[in-house]
Parts: C-alpha cells; sequence; structure tokens
C-alpha cells in the first residue's frame, strides 16, 4: 500500500475529472412532481451518510480498484500475487470465502448516525469489483451466497439489515451501485484481456453480449427496487458507462476505450425504478442530464454556492474503504466542512468504511459523538436552510431557512480559538429594525448596531468565557434588510 495520503491525493488528481462534478449549466431538471418534492425533502436534510463496505476491507486496500489495469496510484497491486494479474483476480475474488463480519450490528450505526444529525443512509450494493451486498439471483458472487463464511448467518443480507435499522431511525435510504461490474463475464468478456477500467470489447460489434449486460444491471436493480422496502434514492457510479455521444472530452484519461458505446439505457432503468418507487431520486453521477437529480462533487467542496442541488461526498478518514490505521478528519474540521457545504447550499455525504468484522473504528463515534454534541446546539441552522450570498465572509458562513427570513452566521474559528470573538462584523447584510439577534445555546439577545451597510454585534464577555459549544458559533437573525 502506498501512503494513506498519495491515495487520496491520487484519486482526486488522476480519478475525479474535475469539471464534471460542477457543471451546473449541464443541469436538466427534474419535471415530475413527486421527484421533485423527493428531491426538495432531500436537500432539507443536508447531511447523510455513505457506508463503503466490500470484501476488500479484509486487504485493508482501495475498493475495487486494484483490479483494474490502468497505471495508476490507487490501482496498484500489492502482496504475493502482484506481478501476475490472473493469480490476483482469483485470489481477490476468493476473498468472499473469508469474509465473515460477525460483529455487524447496524442499530449501532443508525444510532450514532442519527444521534449525529445525519438524515439518509447510501450503502454500496455493489462496487465495481462486482461483489454482491445483497442477495441477489442473478449471480452467485455476493455475501449471501453458500461459500461466502458470511453466507448462513442470519443478517448476511446486510443491505436489507442496515436498510431497516436507518429507517427505524426516520431515515432516508439510498443504494450506491456500480453501472460497471469487472466480475461480470459480458463486462469484462475473458475471451479479451482487461487493459483499464472499460469494458473490453466492442458493444456495437457484440451487441448481444453487451445487451446480456444491460438485463444484468436491469434485472440486479429492480431486485433493489422491489425486495428492500422504500428506497429514496439511485445512486450510481462508474461514469464511464454511458452513451458515447455524452462522453465528454475531460474523461480522455480514463482509459483507451473512450470510443466503445457504453449505453446501458438509463430511461429504461428510471422508468423501471420510478414504477416501483415512486419519486425515487437518481444520481446518475457526472452523466450530465435528465438522469442526474444532483450532482456530485467527489472529495471537493466547490467554491462558490452552485444553482442546482448538490452534494459533496467526503471522507470522514482519508480512504473509503477500511484501512485499519487511516487518520480521521478532527470533529472541529468536519464540523467547518458541513458549514462550509451548507452554506453554498448543498448537503454533505459523509463517508465511513467498515472493518471486515463489521464494525466502525472507535475515532468514528468518537467524531460522530463530537457532531453530535454540536448539532444538539445548532442544528437549526443546518436543516432545511438554502444559501444566502455572499454565503461566505471572512470566518463567518453564511445560511437561511428555506421558508422564513431567518439568517444564521456561523463562526468558525481558527484551530487555536476557543472562545467567540467580542465582536462579529458583517458588511453584507444588516438585521431589520427591531430584528432580534441571538447566539443559539445562550437564552438571552445580543446588542447589535448598523455598520455601514453592516452589522457589528457584540458577544458579552460572560458568554464568551462560557460559550454553549465548541468548534462553531451560530449568530441567529430574526431578519435581514
Amino acid at each position: 500500500m502506498r501512503p494513506i495520503l498519495f491515495r487520496f491525493l491520487a484519486c482526486i488528481l488522476f480519478a475525479i475529472p474535475l469539471a464534471a462534478q460542477e457543471k451546473e449549466e449541464n443541469y436538466v431538471p427534474e419535471t415530475d412532481p413527486l421527484v421533485l418534492a423527493k428531491l426538495s425533502q432531500w436537500q432539507d436534510c443536508k447531511f447523510g451518510l455513505l457506508v463503503t463496505w466490500g470484501t476488500y476491507s479484509q486487504w485493508g486496500i482501495v475498493e475495487s480498484w486494484s483490479l483494474c489495469g490502468e497505471d495508476e496510484g490507487w490501482c496498484q497491486r500489492k502482496g504475493p500475487f502482484a506481478d501476475n494479474y490472473d493469480g490476483y483476480k482469483r485470489v481477490y475474488e476468493g476473498l468472499k470465502k473469508t469474509f465473515n463480519p460477525i460483529k455487524f450490528n447496524p442499530d449501532l450505526w443508525a444510532a450514532a448516525a442519527s444521534d449525529a444529525g445525519m438524515k439518509y443512509v447510501i450503502f454500496t450494493m455493489k462496487h465495481h469489483d462486482g461483489f454482491c451486498m445483497f442477495d441477489t439471483k442473478t449471480t452467485d458472487y455476493k455475501i449471501t451466497s453458500a461459500d461466502c463464511a458470511f453466507g448462513s448467518n442470519p443478517k448476511s443480507n446486510v443491505a436489507k439489515e442496515i436498510f431497516s435499522s436507518f429507517r427505524k431511525k426516520g431515515m432516508m435510504v439510498g443504494a450506491y451501485y456500480s453501472k460497471p461490474d469487472w466480475h461480470s463475464s459480458d463486462y469484462w468478456w475473458p475471451y479479451f484481456p482487461t487493459p483499464d477500467r472499460h469494458v473490453n470489447y466492442d458493444p456495437a460489434r457484440y451487441p448481444a453480449r453487451w445487451q446480456a449486460f444491460k438485463d444484468y444491471t436491469y434485472n440486479q436493480i429492480e431486485e433493489i427496487m422491489t425486495i428492500y422496502g422504500s428506497v429514496d434514492l439511485l445512486w450510481m457510479d462508474g461514469a464511464w458507462v454511458r452513451p458515447l455521444n455524452n462522453m465528454p472530452k475531460e474523461f480522455e484519461s480514463w482509459g483507451k476505450k473512450n470510443n466503445y458505446n457504453q449505453d446501458i439505457d438509463m430511461a429504461r432503468i428510471a422508468k423501471m425504478s420510478r414504477q416501483h418507487q415512486p419519486g425515487l431520486l437518481v444520481v446518475d453521477r457526472w452523466v450530465n442530464g435528465r438522469f442526474e437529480n444532483y450532482l456530485t462533487p467527489e472529495n471537493k467542496v466547490p467554491e462558490k454556492a452552485l444553482g442546482v442541488p448538490w452534494e459533496s461526498c467526503i471522507t470522514m478518514a482519508t480512504s473509503w474503504s477500511y484501512v485499519k490505521t487511516d487518520r480521521y478528519k478532527s470533529v472541529r474540521e468536519l464540523i467547518h466542512l458541513l458549514v462550509d457545504v451548507v452554506a453554498k447550499g448543498g448537503n454533505l455525504l459523509l463517508n465511513i468504511g467498515p472493518s471486515p468484522e463489521g464494525e466502525w473504528g472507535a475515532d468514528a463515534y468518537d467524531r460522530l459523538k463530537g457532531i453530535a454534541a454540536w448539532m444538539k446546539v445548532n442544528s437549526e441552522a443546518i436543516y432545511e436552510t438554502r444559501a444566502i450570498a455572499p454565503y461566505k465572509e471572512g470566518k463567518v458562513c453564511l445560511t437561511k431557512k428555506k421558508a422564513r427570513e431567518v439568517v444564521y452566521a456561523v463562526y468558525l474559528p481558527d484551530k487555536d480559538e476557543n472562545q467567540p470573538p467580542r465582536s462579529i462584523l458583517l458588511q453584507s447584510l444588516q438585521p431589520v429594525p427591531g430584528a432580534k439577534v441571538n447566539l443559539l445555546g445562550v437564552d438571552r439577545d445580543l446588542s447589535w448596531k448598523p455598520d455601514g451597510s453592516g452589522v457589528s454585534i457584540e458577544v458579552p464577555e460572560e458568554v464568551r468565557q462560557n460559550p454553549p459549544c465548541e468548534h462553531a458559533w451560530v449568530i441567529r437573525i430574526s431578519a435581514v434588510k
């Protein structure tokens, strides 16, 4: 394994065409009223959980990518079979025989996530390696198979267990689903070598094989839409699987097969999915068009507010998948990250990778506990808010209630600041005469006075010495000009 930080940077610099993640000018607004209602509900949630989990957690390696033949840092193979691709792939796919997460308890995950203020969960039903973390009839390469060590466990259908636990906490649920499938012989046909992430044959030349793969994809998604109760989001990854006429130029670095038309018929998939799950949000990531209900910048936050629905998916540690020695972001970093995303009008989808035993690391629970303490005081500045220009002034981020005139100014202290400043100056907005201004968690009004076109807000010394929370402080303004 290369250092975790290198893997993190490599994924940002090489795996992800950054411009594709934020192309709001290509966004196609939804017209279905049920989808629009669900989208508004989702935008109000602001904070969600992504769970990236599979057999690869046993090796503590990057999810799926070591199977890919591209010469990039995050694809590098390590270990005794690294120099023999066929041998490595056989051993990798044999990991299901030892995958046995006997400490799996999704109720613990759901409780911690809910306490931290998360309102939805997205779970990896299948990553690019093709291993299914749900009970499917389409393949035996799944966690519920007889030769998977966990296959006979009553909780072996982990997707069902996770969705049930999170629904009991009142949370929306979503299915991560990889469009490419590197285990399927109808995507990576054994007749040809696999030089990169793409399908390794020309679908136009072998239409029957490609149709079989399209049907395989369709059937798996229909299982997810019909067996797992109410599903709110279908979150699809693998943007290189798309119609050729919709392949952006910036994807040219993604292997050598960009001249292949990998159209899996999203119209057919979306129609079927919404017949089973009316109002379902479909997120065909980075494939601008009518099947991308919101944009998903990865491991980054846009520099400015976006005028369309969006969500930053970001790791709590540095790796998407489990790494025993991974370094987690601090509670303060995570709270500031959440505020930054929300102030720019987005949602934060925070990823945690479970261990091969089915547990979260102690650091993950610690971070969620710290976020929970902050949210207990300040959550009203997060939920049901929208962006308000200029979004940020110096150390202060701004949010606005969706249906009211209330504005929140969130002061983000530096690393060594442990109390609010004596005064906070805002130049971009001013309370209306008679407006109430207070610090969340403190039962008293704050003094304020106009300052040009802005406002100066005073924080009493006794409040500064005994702040209501750590990491960031929120000023509530009942109405602004």
